[in-house]
This record gives structure tokens, C-alpha cells and sequence, in this order.
């Protein structure tokens, strides 16, 4: 602090004080000021530009994690399928993701059913309402596109909203003989119990499947139907599987009607169609436990 002192009208003392730190301390309030400033336009750089891609490549990951565990589940069916023993065997599923820890983010959820009511179904000639079941996966996102992942009559189903295709293929394959073509199909049948078919959230869970019963069903036919909510998914697959005879006219494969397609059909062109179909009944349920007949 500085004082200056000087005589004025007949020596009266007036004493002048001006306080210099004063201007430093303002200074510094400002400066603080700017500090929080930058740093507040950094933070929300940040949070703007930078933290939904690292969010999005964060459920992208998550995404190719549920596709891996999806594979690894459709491969525990194949061989609890063509084993034919009850040996119940758990698989992870990851549901979701968290959020990135001080920022302003959302978690990704999944919801995880087993789907074995609904109107997805085979007709043929000689037997009619083969259950179509299924296993899904419905990615609920916050940053990257919503997927959903399907196990359905033994091929793994990607869908999102531009369209959907089969990732790994069914248990089918084909004998071109003389004057037929025999379609040899292997599909598992889920059947479930209430409380256990159902989940959602954002940590893991475990699909526990088990083998229960099969049964074989054979004969000509002069149509294969399969009621799907796929069908451009079948009708692609069906067609890279049977390409031979579809491409020397030996079957047809198309989506019908075909003004509004309810169904994918296989239908005898030149040569008949024979079905060789075993149906494998799997028990699963998601959680502890085992499902019984």
C-alpha cells in the first residue's frame, strides 16, 4: 500500500491513498476467468466431437462381440444336434454396453428372447406346421446402428434396418439324383419353460440349451414352404445352397406371392422334390438351471 501526502488551504493535511494491489487481484479473477473458459471449450470439444465416435466404436465392438457369441452358440447347437446326447451347455451373451466414465454419455441395451409361439412355420405335402423357433438378439443402440442377431431353422440372421442376410447357413444340403432332388434338412426346434425365455439390460447372461428329442420325417413333395419373417434372408440362402439345381432347372426357389410375399416356396421344376427332414427338439432357457419335457 502506497500513501501520498501534500498541504492544501492553509495547511490543512488531505492524505491520497490509491491502492495498487488492487489491479493484480483483479488480474488474476480474470485470468481464472480465461482458464475456465478454455478449459470449458476444450471439455465440450470434446464431448462433441470426440466422445460419440469413441462411444460408437465402443458398440461396434460390443456388436461384433454378440456375433462371435452368436456363432458360438449356433455352433453348441450343431453339435448338441448331430451328437444326440443331453449334455447342457451354457453360452455368454453380452446384452449391452456402460457408458464412458465423467462425460455425458448413454448405454447401449439388448433384449434376448426365445421365440417359440409365433407364426413362423414349414408346410409341405405330408406334414404341415413344422415350428420355424427361434433365438433373438435385439441391439437397442445409442451411437451405432441398431442390429438384431437370429438363430432360425440352424442359420445364424443378421438384420438392420437396410436389410438382412444369413451369416452362417443351415444344416442343408442336397442329392441331385436321377429323376429327384433330395433335400436333406437338420432343424432344431426350441421349446422353452415361462420365466426363463425373456431378458434385457445391459450386463451378461447365459443361454444354457440342451439336447431333448429328434424325429425324422421323409417324403415327396410339391412344395416346401417356410413362413419366416426373413424371407429375403431364405430366399437368398436357399438359392446359393441348392444353386445346381436351381440353375439347371431341376427346382424353383422364389418368394410367393409375388405381389406380397408371405413365404419362401421350393417347388419341383424338371425333377421332383424329396424332403428328408429331422426335426431336433433343444431344450433352453436363458439363466440357471435345465429345461425338461
Amino acid at each position: 500500500m502506497i500513501s501520498f501526502i501534500s498541504l492544501l488551504d492553509g495547511g490543512e493535511e488531505m492524505r491520497f491513498k490509491h491502492n495498487i494491489t488492487s489491479t493484480y487481484a483483479v488480474a488474476g479473477v480474470i485470468e481464472a476467468l480465461l482458464l475456465v473458459a478454455l478449459f470449458s471449450i476444450i471439455l465440450s470439444t470434446i464431448q462433441l466431437v470426440y466422445i460419440p465416435d469413441i462411444m460408437e466404436q465402443k458398440e461396434v465392438e460390443h456388436m461384433d462381440a454378440v456375433e462371435n457369441q452368436f456363432s458360438h452358440l449356433k455352433s453348441v447347437i450343431d453339435l448338441q444336434t448331430s451328437v444326440k446326447e443331453n449334455v447342457p451347455i451354457s453360452s455368454p451373451i453380452t446384452l449391452g454396453s456402460r457408458e464412458l466414465p465423467y462425460f455425458v454419455t448413454a448405454r447401449s441395451f439388448g433384449q434376448l428372447d426365445i421365440i417359440d409361439w409365433d407364426d413362423s412355420k414349414i408346410d409341405t405335402d405330408f406334414i404341415s406346421n413344422i415350428p420355424l423357433t427361434s433365438i433373438t438378439f435385439e441391439a437397442i443402440n445409442s451411437y451405432f446402428i441398431d442390429q438384431d442377431y437370429i438363430i432360425e431353422g440352424g442359420g445364424l440372421i443378421i438384420k438392420q434396418y437396410d436389410g438382412e442376410t444369413i451369416r452362417i447357413e443351415p444344416s442343408i444340403s442336397f442329392d441331385n439324383e436321377t429323376t429327384q432332388i433330395k433335400i436333406h434338412w437338420t432343424l432344431p426346434e426350441f421349446f422353452s419353460v415361462a420365466g426363463k425365455n425373456s431378458t434385457s439390460g445391459f450386463k451378461s447372461c447365459y443361454i444354457r440349451t440342451n439336447y431333448s428329442s429328434d424325429t425324422t420325417y421323409q417324403g415327396s413333395t410339391t412344395y416346401i414352404r417356410i413362413y419366416t419373417d426373413y424371407l429375403t434372408a431364405w430366399n437368398n440362402t436357399l438359392n446359393q445352397l441348392l444353386e445346381e439345381p436351381v440353375d439347371n432347372g431341376f427346382i424353383n426357389i422364389e418368394k410367393k406371392p409375388i405381389a406380397s410375399p408371405t413365404y419362401v416356396e421350393i417347388s419341383p421344376a424338371s425333377k421332383s422334390v424329396y424332403l428328408d427332414l429331422t426335426l431336433v427338439r433343444i431344450g433352453v432357457q436363458i439363466g440357471p438351471g435345465i429345461v425338461v419335457e
